[in-house]
This record gives C-alpha cells, sequence and structure tokens, in this order.
C-alpha cells in the first residue's frame, strides 16, 4: 500500500487511528483459525462517514477491506487473504438505545455480547443469541456470521432478532434495511441477505435488534451417561416427549476429560457422555418441564446406560458448570498443538449416527476427534486434533474433514450451522449448494462489490482467487 493511500486514509481517520507498524499489523493478522495473514494497514474508523470515505478511497485504489470484530472466527471470515487494510470495528462500540417498552434495542457493531445482554438483562430483557464467546465477540461478528449458541434450541439464531441493519456498502454509500416493527414485508428482505453474509457485502454500523422479555425461573440438570451414543439418543427422545430446553449440550467422553477441572464434581470412572440441559419460563411451566424431564430419565428399563441425573442446586454450581461448557475448545490443545474446528448440523434424530462416524473415523485414522455443541438442535462440533507441522497428520486432518463432509451431507445436513464459511470450507461449498445457486450468489456479489474490494476471498474461493491475487497485487507496497 503506497505512501499516498496511507496519507489520505491519515486524513480520514486520524493518523492516530491507522497502523502500519509490522508489530501492530501482527496483531491482526490471524483470527480464531490460527491462519495468519499479514495486512497492509489497520484503520479504527469512528464513524460511519468514515467507512464510507474508506470505501470510496479503496474502489478508486483497488485495495481490499476486511471488516473485524473480535476475531474469535473460526473459519478465517476477517483475515486479510489478499493484503489490504483491516477495518477493525472496536471504535463503534456504543448500545444507543435499549426500549424497554417496545422490546428494541440499537447497537453499533463493536459492543461485546455479553456486555449487551447484561445491560437489557437490567431492564428486565433477554437477547437470547449467546455464542460461546460473548465475553469477547462483537455484535457486528455475529450478525456478519448469523452465530448461534446453546440457548439456539428453543430460542433461535442471531437472524431471528435482527431487526434491521445500518451497512456501508462497497461503493462507500449508505443503506439502511428492515424496521422496528414486529411485522415489515415492504421489498426484499435486505437484512436477512445482509445477516450471515461474513462481510462479503457491506460493512454494518447500526444493528436493530427485538428483545424478549427475561424469563424468571431457570433449572439446570446433568444428565450422565455409559457412553456418547446414549446421550445422542437421549437427545431426541427428550425433544419427542414434548419438552423444550432453552439449551441441551452434549459433551463426549474426550471432551469431558479435557475440562474435568473446571467441573464442580466427580464423574463415574465409566462416564461416556453428558448432557446439560436447562429448561426455563415463569415458575409453573419451569417446574413442569423440570418434572417431566426428571420422569423421563427415570426410566431406567428403556435406558439402563443412565447412570446418574443430578439438578445444579444453586447460581455457582450453573455457572462452574457453564464455566466447563465454554472452556472445552480452548481446552483441547491439552491433547494436540492444533485442531481443525467444524459445526456441522445434522437432523436431530441422526445424531447418534454422527456420533458413531466420528468414533469410527477417529479409529480408523489413528487421530483424536472429540465432539460436543449444541445437539439440542443437531449443530454438533468436531474438532480434530493434530500437529500441522506433522505433514502426515496434517494429510489425515485433511482426509477426515473431507469424510465428514461429505457424511454430513449423506445425512440431509449441513456443514455450517454457526461458523460461516470464510475461507476454511469454501473448497467444500460444492459439496451442498447446486451450482444454480453459487451462481446466484457470486451474482449477487458483483452487484454489490463489481471491483470485488470488500473482503476477497471468501465463501467462494474458487471465484475470488483471481480477483483476490489482482487485488492484492495493486495492494502491496
Amino acid at each position: 500500500m503506497n505512501k499516498n493511500i496511507i496519507k489520505k486514509l491519515q486524513d480520514i481517520v486520524g493518523a492516530k487511528y491507522l497502523a502500519t507498524a509490522r508489530e501492530d499489523l501482527m496483531c491482526y493478522s490471524y483470527d480464531g483459525t490460527g491462519q495468519e495473514y499479514m495486512p497492509s494497514a489497520v484503520a479504527f474508523p469512528g464513524s460511519a462517514a468514515e467507512i464510507s470515505s474508506i470505501m470510496k478511497l479503496a474502489n478508486q485504489e483497488l485495495f481490499p477491506v476486511i471488516p473485524r470484530g473480535a476475531g474469535t472466527g473460526m473459519t478465517g471470515g476477517s483475515l486479510p487473504v489478499a493484503g489490504g487494510l483491516v477495518l477493525v470495528m472496536s471504535r463503534l462500540n456504543r448500545i444507543l438505545e435499549i426500549d424497554a417498552e417496545n422490546q428494541v434495542a440499537e447497537v453499533e457493531p463493536g459492543v461485546i455480547t455479553g456486555q449487551f445482554q447484561s445491560a437489557v438483562r437490567k431492564q428486565g430483557l433477554f437477547y437470547p443469541p449467546d455464542p460461546a464467546s460473548h465475553n469477547f465477540c462483537t455484535m457486528g461478528g455475529n450478525v456478519a456470521e448469523c452465530s448461534g449458541g446453546p440457548s439456539a434450541v428453543k430460542y433461535g439464531v442471531t437472524r431471528d432478532y435482527i431487526l434491521g441493519l445500518e451497512v456501508v456498502l462497497p461503493d462507500g454509500k449508505l443503506l439502511h434495511t428492515g424496521v422496528r416493527t414486529a411485522k415489515g414485508v415492504v421489498g426484499y428482505d435486505l437484512t436477512r441477505l445482509i445477516t450471515g453474509s461474513e462481510g462479503t457485502l457491506g460493512i454494518i454500523t447500526k444493528i436493530t435488534v427485538r428483545l424478549l422479555a427475561l424469563p424468571t425461573h431457570k433449572k439446570t440438570y446433568l444428565v450422565l451417561c455409559d457412553s456418547i451414543r446414549l446421550a445422542a439418543v437421549l437427545v431426541a427422545e427428550i425433544l419427542k416427549s414434548g419438552i423444550l430446553p432453552n439449551t441441551l449440550e452434549y459433551m463426549d467422553q474426550t471432551a469431558l476429560h479435557v475440562v474435568n477441572d473446571y467441573l464442580p464434581l466427580e464423574l463415574p470412572h465409566n462416564t461416556g457422555g453428558l448432557l446439560l440441559v436447562e429448561v426455563d419460563g415463569n415458575e409453573r411451566s419451569t417446574e413442569e418441564q423440570g418434572e417431566k424431564l426428571l420422569k423421563l430419565l427415570a426410566d431406567r428399563q428403556a435406558y439402563p446406560g443412565i447412570l446418574e441425573v443430578r439438578q445444579a442446586n444453586n447460581d455457582k454450581e450453573v455457572k462452574d458448570l457453564w464455566k466447563a461448557r465454554r472452556s472445552i475448545s480452548p481446552a483441547t490443545f491439552k491433547l494436540r498443538p492444533h485442531k481443525i474446528s467444524e459445526d456441522v448440523v445434522v437432523p436431530k434424530t441422526k445424531i447418534p449416527r454422527l456420533v458413531d462416524f466420528t468414533e469410527k473415523l477417529s479409529r480408523e485414522l489413528g487421530m483424536i476427534i472429540l465432539t460436543f455443541g449444541h445437539a439440542g438442535d443437531g449443530n454438533i462440533h468436531v474438532n480434530i486434533m493434530l500437529d500441522k507441522n506433522d505433514p502426515e497428520e496434517n494429510r489425515k486432518g485433511e482426509t477426515a474433514k473431507r469424510r465428514l463432509f461429505e457424511y454430513v451431507m449423506s445425512l440431509s445436513g449441513t456443514l455450517s450451522g454457526e461458523h460461516g464459511i470464510g475461507i476454511t470450507k469454501a473448497p467444500f461449498l460444492g459439496l451442498e449448494l447446486d451450482e444454480a445457486s453459487l451462481k446466484l450468489m457470486r451474482n449477487i456479489k458483483k452487484v454489490f462489490d463489481p471491483n470485488n474490494i470488500l473482503n476477497p476471498g471468501k465463501i467462494f474461493a474458487e471465484h475470488n482467487d483471481s480477483a483476490a491475487k489482482t487485488l492484492k497485487t495493486a495492494s502491496s507496497p
């Protein structure tokens, strides 16, 4: 990126908010995947107007712009694969409004999700989307990836709570989508189109979300099983019985092993799988759901492999259980230095088949493959552990990934439930989408971004490769 462009960027955001030193650039060269791509510069804009000016400059000079939240993504969505300018949204971090009467809020994209949840909770309101990284990830990143979380089984995912957006388009124009009302069907649903578009269609600068009344009661249960297959079977049985938990999480034996230090209990030596089940609502409905769950799990003739059912007795036990659940992903690095982290989804009744397959794959390849995640909606996190510096392990890891994806599609599943496509899943997009769908999506990208300025190289890898190389040449020093 030449000195003339750097000077113009400094004029837009201020020299204080533009980084070009290598040590600063390195901080924004990686994300949750562990892959690294060095940007040419990093900007910290303070308004939609500044972002608009940046995008106009980018189209004039043909350098890539990559929006970035907290960098917690697991598919490389915020990586500057073609170099260029990383646009960090951390200064746009205000909660602009909480309208308690209409159960609507407006926030900027840099707001930390967990902090927003705490703010609305103080007013007796509830924002359900709850990614495992909620203490670090941002609202803008959640919208860009359409994040999910443990509560999705009952409450849905991020897109179900986005009413409207303010977006800077790749050419610098400002777009307003959606409504502040419960209903609205005027024109195409651009809000849904941009939600989950992984920063390839526009840069989100404001988010209007709907809120719910905060549930007054909650009960948390732990179900210990002698096999991971039984735990998987119980997921379908619980939901089939008419119980609608707000959380139905699953951990296999290896996942339990890596977080055993965090668990507030001693596990029986033959524990093969664990379910974390929560029900919520008002006092009566929560009590009824809890009683129904305990009655179902008490049938040891039908489910002889249930070792124990425990109810969390106080807030501390509940917090400790959730600490263990949210610690699984980082704790897996006790096993191997690297991992391939996938978030596949299958119909709930087919979870046992997926679990059986991952165990078989683990044995065949001689690799550690653990599973955990949001079993209530069929979203299972499959972690393939490896040392990427070992060529043989790297080869086996890629083999495991492809075979996993192919098997998931054979079960009428999907390649991603909440991580998105980014760069890590882009080569496999054709397993799920037909050519007509891919062509239409590529054309939509061209309409929004004809110069492929915004987050190039993402989602449609084979489509974007040549354009990304062109941009990288243009943006080089």
